[in-house]
């Protein structure tokens, strides 16, 4: 029997190689069995078989045996980095600037990078060459194998390894070969990843590195309209996710007086756009991704609200848009008072859309009294709706226009007003017909900052004022498919600093979600990360100076978030210093901070999603190699330092959907620190968010869950969150009806099913309790 090498030539089958692959990449990792991998690996010779099959059974063998033993996701990491390794070698790459040639050479790396790189060989060699701490489990790696690792644009096998992509990155974003190795150790380490499209596009022929466009609303007229799907359109090709404002655009039923006909409203246009927003992506690389927002008083809400039910007219439906409300206070105000709401069409009342707080109140309830509305309702009547347009289907977010636009660093100035979120609702920035907001993303990994004493607020320091730097970078080096883009990114040059991880950070302390220990944390950890991100962007504008806006931004007179949000931080004097040097001095940035959700880059890194609690103690990933069931690792050693992990517990977790509150064997402060998102009480969500808004100049992409949303909990809850002065929510999720089967776990092996509101959890079955 033979097996085909990757270079093409036979050789005889030798068993004992499969075998020693595997054990070299068990090395310690006690609790895997490196035959048990390489004997299902040799079941699957025959004659014939390639090299590189034989390695992805093993590499599949090992990632299925990871909810029995988390330690193979290690294994399969190991075993997948060996193959790529060898894939790379086969392109006859054998160093990074080998990688970057290669790349240059099919059209993929840039010029200026191929440049650099050729000039600075040696020392990135070198540096590419280094030990690399041992962190990918095996769905992190998996997915920067499959979107991020650049390929041969014919054979499709990938020329950089891992350590090339990261360093390729940084090359990209980099002013001198030590930058470029100071960065690319950060990400090496795992202690910060940028958004996904500056990790797609660094260093390429198309650096197109933002995350994030929101464009105002198109001017209520047909070229205005068509122009803003092209905006739309070129944002979708090259770019992230939008957001989109729609709140200018007449209502149904209007007078249209150059045909002497009436309007359809928003609703048609809508549903062209949605057409195209599934049409136009990123080379397939993503999909098209675009939220829009409406004002509550348009008369076309109602209407709006429904676009992604799941019945009715298909031609009044969207499922490829997201939705958000922009919601003013006057709105939430009348819901609390039980008093009556007025629509309006945009076209009779165009200057409410540029109007926020006090302001907008009068100029509204001016309207109201010259008798302009087209509809009057209970405000509740439309609230109720909002709230049964997020239970069914998620979306219909609720984002606060005044709490926005108050605290918004950008609106210090005359006629700047922020009249929509992006596409994940953490991005707040000034827009209008002649400046698309951009913003360029990337979180800090919280996870890798924790030492044994504790949090390590020294580390976190040194890597927000690394993020920043290489954050702003972006802006200049930046490819932006549109001029009002390019216009508004260089005036105002916001970034968005977020977090992911927290999660693991209590894990690793042992503290619940929600304990007073946790939420101080949380709040000193985002305090942190608001200080040096300013002081630093402070630093950049004494060196580079500040941004052409800045004059015109609250900073500029010494205000900053915390003062917005009426706030007295730590460290009082320090703040003042600080204060006192961005008046003489200036920022770089206008915006520092932003919360992003992180779902792809949180997977690369093996933390969780941004500042969440954990869904589930068991959780399924999706590969292209198939899925896998995955368990908590910190519970699972938790669990087994108690001796409780066998088969039985397994069984218990998975029939309980992975809760473990109704494992009485586990001590109940551990069952406290393991509960999932459906058993932490959202009141602690958002009082948890609150606490560190004032120090997110931008906001945060904030989910809230209920098992079971009631129209009644959801109206608390949100009514609860305005009130706490949060900027924006994002989706609502829920748990659906109805549970898939467990026909591989018997009723004998689990025992009792886990309790979801338990003694232990007060409160897990009211969201604001």
């Amino acid at each position: 029997m033979q097996v085909r090498k990757r270079n093409g030539s036979l050789e005889d089958v030798n068993v004992n190689k499969i075998v020693r692959a595997v054990q070299r990449c068990a090395g310690g990792l006690p609790h895997v069995d490196p035959m048990r991998v390489a004997v299902k690996t040799i079941g699957g010779l025959y004659d014939g078989a390639t090299t590189a099959e034989l390695d992805r059974l093993s590499i599949q063998t090992a990632a299925g045996l990871i909810a029995e033993e988390p330690e193979y996701s290690r294994l399969a990491a190991r075993l997948l980095a060996t193959y790529v390794d060898k894939e790379v070698e086969n392109q006859d790459v054998h160093s990074f600037s080998q990688s970057i040639a290669a790349g240059y050479r099919h059209g993929l790396v840039a010029e200026t990078t191929m440049g650099f790189v050729a000039a600075n060989a040696r020392k990135l060699n070198a540096a590419a060459g280094e030990p690399v701490p041992d962190l990918y489990e095996y769905f992190g790696l998996r997915t920067v194998y499959d979107r991020y690792l650049l390929r041969h644009p014919e054979t499709r096998h990938v020329i950089e390894t891992p350590a090339f992509f990261f360093l390729r990155v940084a090359c990209g974003l980099a002013e001198t070969a030590g930058d470029a190795i100071e960065f690319y150790r950060l990400l090496a380490a795992h202690r910060y990843l940028p958004s996904t499209p500056t990790l797609f596009n660094s260093g390429t022929a198309r650096p197109q590195m933002s995350s994030c466009y929101l464009l105002d609303s198109p001017a209520d007229n047909l070229e205005a309209i068509y122009d803003r799907y092209a905006d739309v359109a070129k944002l979708s090709k090259f770019a992230g996710g939008i957001g989109l404002a729609y709140h200018r655009v007449r209502a149904r039923g209007s007078l249209i007086r150059g045909t002497n006909g009436h309007s359809n409203g928003v609703v048609p246009w809508l549903k062209t756009l949605d057409a195209s927003v599934a049409a136009v992506n990123q080379g397939g690389k993503r999909k098209g991704a675009c939220c829009v927002y409406l004002e509550t008083w348009h008369a076309d809400i109602e209407e709006f609200l429904e676009l992604r039910d799941n019945t009715g007219d298909p031609a009044r439906r969207t499922y490829n848009l997201n939705l958000a409300n922009w919601v003013p206070d006057l709105f939430m105000r009348r819901v609390e008072a039980g008093a009556e709401w007025s629509l309006f069409d945009p076209k009779v009342v165009p200057h409410l859309t540029d109007l926020f707080g006090a302001a907008f109140d009068a100029a509204y309830e001016e309207a109201e009294a010259r008798g302009l509305a087209a509809k009057r309702l209970p405000a509740q009547d439309l609230y109720a709706r909002m709230m049964r347009t997020l239970a069914e289907t998620g979306n219909g977010w609720m984002t606060f226009k005044d709490a926005c636009n108050r605290a918004c660093n950008q609106t210090g100035a005359t006629g700047a007003v922020v009249h929509s979120s992006n596409l994940c609702t953490e991005i707040v920035e000034v827009s209008s017909a002649g400046e698309t907001a951009v913003c360029n993303l990337g979180s800090v990994n919280l996870a890798r900052h924790v030492s044994p004493d504790g949090f390590d607020f020294d580390a976190l320091a040194e890597t927000v004022r690394t993020a920043v730097r290489f954050l702003d970078r972006v802006i200049d080096i930046n490819f932006y498919p549109t001029p009002e883009a390019a216009a508004s990114n260089q005036r105002w040059r916001p970034v968005g600093l977020g977090v992911m991880g927290l999660q693991d950070v209590f894990f690793t302390l042992r503290l619940p979600f929600d304990a007073p220990a946790a939420r101080e944390l949380s709040r000193r950890i985002q305090e942190e990360i608001y200080y040096h991100a300013l002081s630093t962007s402070c630093d950049l504008a004494e060196s580079r100076g500040s941004h052409p806006n800045f004059h015109e931004t609250r900073a500029a007179g010494g205000v900053l978030q915390i003062d917005l949000w009426g706030v007295t931080p730590t460290k009082a004097a320090r703040w003042d210093a600080l204060r006192a040097r961005i008046r003489q001095t200036g920022l770089r940035n206008s915006l520092l901070v932003a919360i992003a959700p992180t779902a792809t880059i949180a997977s690369i890194v093996g933390a969780y999603e941004c500042v969440e609690p954990q869904v589930s103690n068991l959780f399924k990933r999706e590969t292209l190699s198939g899925e896998f069931l995955q368990l908590n690792r910190y519970l699972v050693d938790d669990l087994k330092a108690l001796g409780l992990w066998t088969d039985a517990v397994r069984a218990r977790i998975k029939l309980a959907d992975g809760s473990v509150q109704g494992i009485e064997e586990l001590p109940a402060d551990l069952r406290s620190v393991y509960r999932t998102a459906w058993e932490v009480p959202m009141r602690a969500l958002i009082d948890m968010a609150a606490e560190r808004g004032p120090f997110i100049d931008q906001s945060q992409s904030l989910n809230l869950f209920l098992e079971s949303p009631t129209i009644g909990k959801m109206s608390s809850m949100y009514m609860y969150a305005w009130k706490k002065g949060l900027k924006t929510t994002y989706y609502l999720r829920s748990r659906p009806a109805t549970a898939i089967a467990k026909t591989t776990v018997t009723k004998a092996a689990a025992a009792t099913q886990a309790v979801a509101c338990s003694l232990e959890n007060p409160g897990s079955c009211d969201a604001c309790q």
